[in-house]
């Protein structure tokens, strides 16, 4: 990690991780300082000169700031409030007083007078100029609250207007920002909890398995048994065929992609003119991660993008005060903000994100876990793929990569697991425009795409595979990028199980509502994608299931073999075709994840082949969880606990580091991203 950022350094003018302090950042002299003094001067005498004096900011300060605006396309007190010289307070309080106005420190909510579309409009909007009209105590009053104010212009534009003046009052974005959040409450929940279901409920998991569906599965329940008990013979050669269907259709898919398998081998993005960059909002779901908030904040202190083009909200249930006191402790800057979900069933990871979407500015969100390290340039790569891609282009998502695997059996496992997911099957997919599951992080969206398919579904458990389908539906494409993410994976047998309990029974969910009119999926997705979807959700969730049946055949006729020395052709065949599905299974998988794992990380594979029948029991025993949870919780949230990062990735085999070298800049250096 360490070396790609010294690398990064030398390649963009960003400012050195040694500067903490604002002044210190301020003072850094980035390669294109005297380039940009002149040009900045003409900002500094444009009627700046009054509120730099009263802020107390040199000449070369103000001087760097203005070539920041200049360099990032943005203005000038909004890089002088995101470099967090002052608190944003005293940044407005001062501003006020030099334009003469009167500053309003505290906004009361009820008193904001607001339409529900006004209220949506407002905290839609990024950063920049708000008008909002509050009456309290009788007497009508307009807030005004702006980060591209020109001082000397605001100061003669009010200077003989003494009844508009009278009626306008200062504030800083942040306070009003709060208000509007939190006058917005019962807004933001109703759409979150009813919005997909109330537009389109053929794709909302808030009702379960349709009349049809039910009926289905219970034959299935009851048919089995009985067919069992009058015909074994013939009912346990019709299980087998549909059990090998189900393993061929996986192995299938891990043929196809063994080909192309590979390690990932990123190439560092191009560099962009900072000038072009829209805003872009990362979203961070939390919920009970006290203990990771500080290594969550170096995370995101490392990502390369303006901040001034930059929004991070931290989405948290509000009666979670263990994580907001947490990040109550960080030093939280004017790009960051904490939207407080109230607390009401179901307690979902995408209820939380359905209700905190409105109220992001950004052309492009980013989601986040609590837990990840998210590569420095990776906004980056993925604005380029949009900018290069077409409308159609809903969603890219970045490689997860597994930390820990030192730590043990299981996050060894989880390593080789994300390197053949993330590495072979979705790049395989995505190269042939087919559909596929999203990560349940690391999603980068177009705003516009994800609000245009009904946001996140707040009862499905799996958003991610929900997305990945829904936006294949309705016509877009997702993509796989390269620049990946370091996350830890659970060390315990307990909190294993019960993640992947939580991912099975999302994935039961996705496959009863798509699958609730067949024919409509057929033709939405195509035979292609429509293929990809019985494999992705309903192959892995049967195959499963059908892994302990296999094994037990296995043991049974194997036992058989030994005592009697022989077996009837009927089970020999039956033995046969277990012995051979469960080689195919397990060398298709232990193959592509050979392939797919870098040379460094396949050192003591043996460990991996001698792991991978107990790690599929695993499996199995959470399939039949999910099952279970499906019928009787099935939108019950099993929590993820998180660590502190215990093993630090290690700089000569961290993903962070194994790049390529960066295209060459078509832009000149003073034009390039800067990552203030």
């Amino acid at each position: 990690m360490q070396q790609h950022l010294e690398r990064g350094r030398r390649v963009l003018p960003a400012v050195p991780e040694g500067l903490k302090t604002p002044r210190a950042r301020l003072a850094w002299r980035p390669p294109w300082h005297e380039a940009a003094r002149l040009l900045a001067g003409m900002a500094a005498l444009n009627g700046w000169s009054g509120l730099l004096r009263r802020l107390r900011i040199t000449e070369d300060d103000a001087l760097r700031l203005a070539a920041r605006a200049n360099a990032n396309g943005t203005e000038l007190l909004d890089e002088l409030y995101v470099a967090g010289v002052l608190p944003e307070d005293a940044l407005y309080r001062t501003l006020a007083a030099e334009i003469g106005l009167r500053f309003e420190p505290a906004v009361q909510p009820r008193t904001l007078i607001l339409r529900d579309a006004e209220l949506r409009m407002l905290l839609a909007r990024p950063r920049g100029q708000l008008h909002v009209r509050t009456d309290a105590g009788g007497l009508s009053r307009v807030l005004l609250s702006s980060t591209t104010l020109n001082p000397g212009q605001a100061h003669r534009r009010f200077a003989d207007r003494a009844e508009l003046v009278s009626r306008l009052r200062l504030v800083a974005p942040g306070t009003l920002r709060a208000a509007l959040l939190h006058l917005a409450r019962r807004l933001l929940l109703g759409e979150a909890l009813r919005g997909l279901f109330a537009s389109r409920p053929e794709f909302s998991a808030r009702q379960g398995a349709t009349s049809w569906q039910g009926l289905m599965l219970g034959l299935l329940l009851v048919g089995a048994p009985v067919a069992y008990a009058l015909a074994p013979r013939a009912t346990t050669w019709s299980a087998f065929a549909v059990i090998t269907t189900v393993f061929l259709m996986c192995v299938g898919l891990r043929l196809a992609a063994l080909r192309e398998a590979g390690p990932a081998n990123p190439r560092l993005p191009a560099l962009a003119n900072a000038r072009s960059l829209p805003v872009y909002t990362i979203l961070v779901a939390l919920h009970s991660e006290a203990e990771v908030i500080d290594d969550l904040f170096r995370a995101l202190a490392r990502i390369v993008w303006p901040r001034s083009k930059l929004e991070i909200k931290f989405v948290c249930e509000a009666d979670d005060a263990l994580t907001l006191a947490a990040i109550a402790r960080q030093r939280l800057r004017p790009w960051m903000e904490i939207i407080q979900v109230p607390p009401c069933e179901p307690r979902t990871k995408p209820k939380a994100l359905a209700y905190a979407l409105p109220a992001v500015g950004g052309e492009f969100v980013a989601l986040y876990d609590a837990e990840d390290r998210p590569h420095p340039m990776q906004l980056l790569e993925a604005w380029h793929r949009f900018h290069e891609g077409d409308d159609r282009l809903a969603c890219v998502q970045a490689p997860l990569v597994v930390a820990n695997a030192a730590a043990g059996a299981l996050p060894r496992m989880f390593r080789m697991e994300y390197a053949l997911h993330f590495n072979a099957i979705l790049p395989w997919l995505s190269r042939r425009g087919l559909c596929f599951p999203l990560g349940g992080t690391s999603n980068h969206f177009r705003r516009r795409a994800l609000v245009g398919i009904g946001s996140w579904d707040p009862y499905n458990v799996t958003e991610d595979a929900d997305l990945g389908t829904r936006f294949a539906r309705f016509g877009y494409r997702c993509e796989t990028i390269a620049c990946p993410t370091l996350e830890d994976a659970p060390d315990e047998v307990r909190v294993w199980l019960c993640q992947r309990t939580r991912w099975f029974k999302g994935w039961i969910q996705t496959w009863f509502v798509h699958m609730r009119r067949p024919a409509r999926l057929y033709r939405e997705l195509g035979p292609g994608s429509f293929i990809a979807v019985q494999v992705m959700f309903a192959g892995m969730i049967a195959s499963a299931l059908a892994h302990p049946v296999l094994l037990a055949s296995v043991v049974h006729l194997g036992t058989k073999l030994t005592l009697t020395g022989a077996l009837d052709r009927g089970d020999a065949a039956l033995l046969t075709l277990a012995l051979i599905n469960m080689a195919l299974g397990y060398g298709s998988f232990l193959v592509l994840g050979f392939r797919s794992l870098d040379k460094p990380d396949r050192r003591g594979f043996w460990k991996n082949a001698a792991l991978t029948p107990a790690y599929w029991l695993l499996m199995s025993i959470a399939a039949l969880r999910a099952c279970w949870q499906i019928c009787w919780w099935p939108h019950y949230w099993e929590k993820t606990p998180h660590k502190r990062h215990a093993v630090p990735d290690a700089p000569a085999r961290s993903p962070h580091t194994r790049f390529r070298r960066p295209s060459r800049p078509s832009r000149p250096a003073a034009s390039r991203v800067s990552c203030r």
